[in-house]
């Protein structure tokens, strides 16, 4: 679903509401002013409840926020205000719980008339908050790399991959809007925003007064046991992420990076350095005028083709299609049956869809002497248990001195008898100090391992099955360190920690794996025994 069609959506079911309202009752005083109170309330609920599957998402989020406030305000006049935001990062989850329950309870104000003013003008100052971060990020983009955000006059053309917060997160996973859009769909929420302020008497109300109060402190209640729900006990119980149960991360990747080869200039677009002025020409256009838009007037942009994946129907390939662009692949026709699967059965002749650029490309797994084993991870053909820990959480950490021993051999070549035998003999015994991190552990954060992942990993190990775990990037003596401390004896490897939390929203969680199929996914407070796993999810 794209941002216009869920907006043209809402706007349907507002009027919709507007005008049941309007016929069965005589509570709306402005069809305008209720239209908006109907728009705006539902897309506030919608928006809030897509946030509140996955709490953790926005503080994640939020934290990609308070880092780059924190880059923008060092080192400028506003540098008192860069401690503030590593603070905030603390307490992330919490601001975001409260921003996502502050939000759908508002909209549900909206809807029924509860407050009016207080309605109008928390929603003003909501919306206003919105439009500062969106139009934040979206601004970032005239921002070269080194130049910081106050200095305007380094500022230059707009340049997407100069965002360090690549989207506002405004619909959680469901829907990604670029930072532009999003922007602009704040500007626009301004508008009602202020009506509301000035026209708030105006707004319609339903119920009796006493039953307004109810339905928003009973929402509240909820939404907040909701929220908590979807990430202290449990798995979000939507998944919108690229690592969903049945999506196989191998194919998935694979099919990313032909779509990506796959991709063709269609045109270009050359924007003039000193007066602005924009021109797109067809590439065939450019190759015959590209001499009258010289570099060191113009700035020049290509116009990618959509990534694409095509099928041609073959009747002698195994499943009755190929792939060109991945002629030669070992696996091209387990690709074509995995699209069928995922495109509910393929017809025509030719078949060509967009496959969109997800974290799935990221996967990428480093092992302890620094290779890319994912594909051996994901070729697995049996099953495995892929245990992520998106940071190894330490209480406490502190350099200390040992005292290693070095022993160094001399070899002396001896006669005996009629032949020469070399014999080792220990020449000298040196001793050294060497520094290193020694780490102190959480009971709280080690007592899920120690209780369930350790036995888990144990009894599939022992079964036949593998169990590794993937962690954000940490050096030797942390992981040395926090292998003792759980008892845990399987390989640990690293990975991004963006990454690591798109995968699973529990720290630690569990990812059963076969092929690169995600077969089930746990978070560690509900994570079975190994039988039961085995009894009811590894054939």
């Amino acid at each position: 679903m794209t941002i216009g069609t869920l907006v043209i959506i809402i706007a349907i079911t507002a009027l919709l509401l507007t005008v049941l309202i309007g016929l069965t009752s005589r509570r709306i005083n402005n069809w305008l002013v209720s239209f908006f109170q109907n728009f705006c309330g539902a897309l506030f609920i919608f928006s809030g409840w897509v946030k509140a599957i996955d709490p953790l998402g926005t503080a994640f989020k939020l934290e990609q926020y308070f880092a780059e406030f924190e880059a923008t305000f060092s080192g400028t006049w506003f540098s008192f205000l860069s401690p503030l935001f590593p603070w905030l990062a603390e307490y992330a989850i919490g601001f975001s719980v409260f921003m996502i329950v502050l939000e759908i309870v508002l909209g549900i104000m909206l809807l029924i008339g509860s407050a009016r003013k207080f309605a109008a003008w928390a929603f003003l100052l909501i919306v206003v908050f919105f439009t500062f971060l969106t139009g934040f990020t979206y601004l970032t983009g005239y921002v070269p790399q080194g130049v910081n955000f106050f200095q305007f006059s380094q500022w230059g053309p707009y340049v997407e991959t100069n965002m360090k917060v690549t989207d506002c997160g405004c619909f959680g996973d469901f829907i990604t809007l670029k930072p532009m859009t999003s922007f602009l769909k704040d500007i626009f929420l301004l508008f009602p925003s202020i009506l509301f302020v000035f026209a708030h008497k105006q707004m319609h109300q339903l119920f009796a007064a006493g039953s307004r109060t109810a339905i928003v402190l009973i929402s509240t209640a909820a939404l907040t046991f909701y929220c908590f729900m979807n990430y202290m006990w449990a798995l979000p119980h939507i998944d919108f992420r690229p690592f969903k149960v049945d999506r196989n991360i191998r194919l998935e990747k694979t099919l990313e990076t032909l779509a990506e080869n796959n991709v063709e200039v269609e045109a270009y677009r050359m924007t003039n350095k000193s007066t602005g002025k924009v021109v797109q020409l067809p590439l065939n256009e450019y190759l015959r005028q590209y001499k009258d838009y010289p570099k060191e007037e113009w700035e020049l942009e290509q116009v990618q083709s959509q990534p694409r994946v095509t099928l041609i129907r073959s009747e002698e390939a195994p499943e009755g299609y190929v792939i060109p662009s991945a002629e030669g692949e070992p696996y091209e026709q387990e690709l074509v049956a995995y699209l069928k699967e995922r495109w509910g059965g393929l017809e025509g002749d030719t078949i060509s869809r967009a496959i969109e650029h997800t974290k799935v490309s990221d996967f990428e797994a480093t092992g302890p002497n620094g290779s890319d084993i994912s594909e051996e991870l994901l070729s697995n053909p049996d099953y495995s248990f892929m245990i992520i820990a998106y940071k190894l959480k330490a209480a406490g950490e502190e350099t200390v001195t040992e005292l290693v021993t070095d022993t160094i051999y001399a070899v002396d070549t001896v006669a005996v008898e009629d032949t020469i035998k070399q014999v080792q003999r220990i020449d000298r015994i040196d001793k050294r100090q060497v520094e290193k991190t020694a780490y102190t552990w959480k009971p709280d954060y080690t007592s899920p391992w120690v209780a369930k992942v350790a036995p888990l990993a144990e009894a599939a190990e022992e079964a036949g099955y593998g169990a590794f775990v993937i962690t954000a990037f940490a050096g030797q003596d942390k992981l040395e360190s926090f292998k003792a401390a759980t008892g845990l004896n399987i390989p640990f490897y690293t990975a991004d920690d963006i990454l690591l939390k798109t995968i699973i929203r529990s720290n630690p969680g569990v990812v059963l794996l076969k092929n690169g199929r995600v077969i089930r996914k746990w978070h560690h407070k509900q994570l079975p025994a190994f039988e039961e796993i085995r009894e009811n999810y590894m054939e």
